[in-house]
């Protein structure tokens, strides 16, 4: 332990923890605009420079470790004088047009900009205006509001192992692009957004698409229904001013009725679907030899990277379409013809945590009839959380409704869908018992819960022990990726999510998402598997009616075409030009 005197404090801390990690222990702020949970330290913005007693310079408060004796000032006039200029260089490069930015009043430039009392920079403008980068379907890149501070290299290099973006050039040239100033469709990016999730300001976001959703339900010709994820419950409230975790599920239903969309469904519905059609798949190729692992489908940010970087293993991945894409493609056949509309005349929205659904909605594959895509547009929680501040909706005091029919009734085991391992805790639920031929003494499979970066259990399948695995993050599937291509995995059905904590901790979720933030949306989905009637996909009524009425049977002729689709082997061609993401592979 050391104990040293912070602002005339005296505390006492674990030896080698940093000034700045000390200081929050004792709840005092030192503000910085690089440093970020969970990612390591850069020191790139120096905005959290302190005073040191008998130190010559300031050092940088987010680097530098206490040490036993240490007398520190993290307001001095000196650092205050440091910390206000260096802010007005930032400002001085930087697009100040604050009103015509998205993360305008939640912006952490624009906050620190407040509190050191800067209404005009000291300093005329540098900016050099650089083109706008965004040619694909799910991210907008700003160059000019970027502050340089390398999140986005950072979690993009070591979260994601995808290194697309780069910090090019020294000192007032530095800027953070693709290699060699290319586009991100020009570049092997997934479209996951942890970029956008980390960027302090508004330079990196998914692309606003609130305007056609509003033209859409202003539009008497069309009928508009939305569908919610089930990690929107758990996240959206933050987005509204509410705790990490708040459970809002009738809410969101109150608020979108508000909004003006005709029907309002849950994709836990189609979750419960997937987990059918999955597990028949699972059970097909453990009992018929088929390709094993089997890879989980459900997330488009790991689609975009095997197709990209691991076209070997795509066998390995499970045919089933994602619960997103599942809704829609049901949305545009079986809801049609339930309530007697045309395809045209139906537009579907989705709410999801991610970004890269934005771009899964838009693959070509993802359309029943060829012409109509399944889903017309997808929005982010932060993109619904912009709707409904828009609508002037009090949403905290909102009285709860329920969703609509017939995709109303779902289980636990969809619910927990949105956090790593209850993909593959539903699944297992299910295969058991389909299996086996008896019920589960204990439905809970805690083995393959947590933040852990990888997590295994073993299950006994018809008397033969099957090993499974869950990985999240995309560093942590290009590990079990290489595994598969060299032919030394040793399991037979693997989840893989490719954000943090999975869906709960996506690109589209609210800004300041972490650990901390990640444990208790994740806790709240688990409440939500806890309190439900059914907790077993296979138990939920309305998905035996609907193969009932329509799908036959689960991977039978029909169910196949409009559940199940194909992934194939995806280059980018590295265009100069700036080309719509599509036409780019």
């Amino acid at each position: 332990m050391a104990k040293l005197r912070i602002n005339n404090i005296d505390i006492e801390v674990e030896d080698n923890l940093t000034i700045l990690n000390a200081a929050k222990k004792y709840n005092i702020n030192i503000p910085t605009l690089c440093n970020y949970p969970d990612l390591h330290i850069n020191s790139e913005c120096r905005i959290c420079v302190v005073e040191i007693e008998g130190r010559k310079g300031l050092v940088t408060s987010c680097s530098t470790p206490v040490r036993d004796g240490m007398v520190i000032k993290t307001n001095s006039p000196r650092v205050l004088n440091a910390r206000k200029t260096i802010t007005e260089l930032i400002l001085a490069n930087h697009d100040s047009n604050c009103n015509a930015c998205a993360k305008n009043m939640n912006c952490e430039l624009q906050n620190l900009s407040s509190v050191l009392g800067i209404d005009k920079s000291r300093f005329e403008s540098t900016l050099e205006i650089a083109p706008i980068d965004e040619d694909n379907p799910s991210l907008m890149r700003n160059p000019n509001r970027c502050i340089k501070c390398g999140r986005c290299v950072i979690v993009c290099k070591e979260v994601q192992s995808t290194n697309v973006l780069e910090l090019m050039g020294r000192s007032h040239a530095l800027t953070v692009t693709p290699a060699f100033g290319k586009f991100l469709s020009s570049e092997e990016c997934t479209f996951c957004g942890q970029c956008s999730s980390v960027c302090p300001v508004g330079a990196i976001m998914e692309k606003d698409e609130t305007d056609k959703v509003w033209a859409a339900i202003n539009n008497d010709n069309k009928r508009v229904i939305v569908q919610i994820a089930p990690a929107v419950r758990v996240s959206l409230g933050e987005e509204l001013g509410m705790a990490p975790g708040s459970i809002v599920t009738g809410k969101i239903v109150s608020a979108l009725k508000l909004i003006g969309f005709d029907d309002v469904f849950d994709t836990d519905f189609t979750a419960d679907l997937t987990i059918i059609e999955e597990g028949n798949e699972l059970i097909q190729r453990v009992t018929t030899g088929g390709t094993l692992p089997m890879i989980t489908s459900c997330c488009p940010g790991w689609i975009n990277f095997a197709e990209q970087n691991f076209p070997e293993i795509l066998p390995n991945i499970s045919t089933c379409k994602s619960p997103q894409q599942m809704f829609g493609a049901l949305s545009k056949s079986y809801f049609t013809e339930k309530v007697g509309i045309k395809k045209e005349d139906l537009f579907v929205v989705s709410i999801m945590p991610c970004t890269a659904k934005k771009y899964e909605a838009q693959r070509p594959e993802m359309s029943v009839d060829g012409k109509h895509p399944d889903v017309d547009v997808v929005l982010t929680v932060r993109e619904l959380g912009k709707m409904i501040k828009q609508m002037g909706i009090d949403f905290k005091t909102l009285e709860d409704t329920k969703f609509d029919n017939p995709f109303g009734i779902t289980t636990g085991a969809a619910a927990i869908f949105g956090n790593t391992g209850g993909v593959m805790e539903a699944a297992l639920r299910t295969v058991y018992e389909v299996v086996n031929k008896k019920p589960l003494e204990n439905i809970d499979f805690k083995d393959v819960r947590g933040l852990d970066g990888f997590k295994e259990t073993t299950v006994n399948l018809g008397g033969m022990d099957v090993k499974v695995a869950v990985v999240h993050t995309l560093a942590n599937a290009r590990i079990i990726a290489e595994q598969i291509k060299n032919g030394t995995s040793p399991y037979a059905f693997i989840e893989v999510m490719a954000c943090p904590g999975g869906c709960i901790g996506g690109g589209g979720t609210p800004y300041g998402t972490n650990t901390s933030v990640r444990q208790k949306r994740i806790d709240a989905l688990y409440e939500v598997d806890g309190a439900m009637a059914i907790r077993k996909s296979h138990e939920n009524p309305s998905i035996t009616k609907i193969y009932e009425e329509y799908l036959i049977k689960p991977l039978g002729e029909k169910s196949h075409h409009l559940l199940h689709t194909h992934y194939h082997a995806r280059k980018v061609k590295h265009n100069e030009d700036k080309k719509n993401v599509m036409a780019t592979y």
